[in-house]
């Protein structure tokens, strides 16, 4: 009966996989989502060659990886930082973030921001820009 009356409230959170978006090109938009335990986000194949995988999942979480040009939807099952990315635009750093409650793999995930932003070749300083934000709504939602 709980869980039936939580998923109630369940929202789900569309995200394009865009070549070209309001961020510039190559591009999850929007690049941060706020869920909650409970929420879905859809990851859409607005333009063909994009697909998601996963980045910085806290420990006993499995990593998704989604195929080529498919939509793909991911449950928001436990409190987690999701860092991912378009693997073949990952040097263009087509990569976001999902937040759903209080992180509880804040070090990790801050370490493959760093790492990330480090390989990238294009749109350098948009995950941090991503990452920094997701920084500021986790404190608002604790407090």
């Amino acid at each position: 009966m709980l869980t039936a009356s939580l998923s109630a409230y369940a929202a789900n959170h569309e995200v394009k996989m865009l070549d070209n978006g309001k961020d510039g090109s190559m591009v999850f938009e929007p690049g941060y989502v706020n869920a909650k335990v409970g929420d879905t986000v859809t990851f859409k194949a607005a333009n063909s060659g994009h697909w998601v995988q996963s980045k910085a999942l806290p420990d006993g979480v499995a990593d998704f990886l989604s195929e080529d040009g498919k939509d793909f939807t991911l449950k928001a099952r436990q409190r987690r930082r999701v860092r991912h990315t378009c693997p073949p635009h990952r040097m263009m750093n087509m990569s976001g973030v999902i937040q759903v409650g209080k992180p509880v793999n804040k070090a990790k995930a801050q370490a493959v921001v760093d790492e990330m932003e480090n390989r990238a070749m294009q749109s350098k300083g948009r995950l941090k820009k991503i990452h920094g934000a997701s920084e500021v709504n986790a404190f608002y939602a604790q407090h």
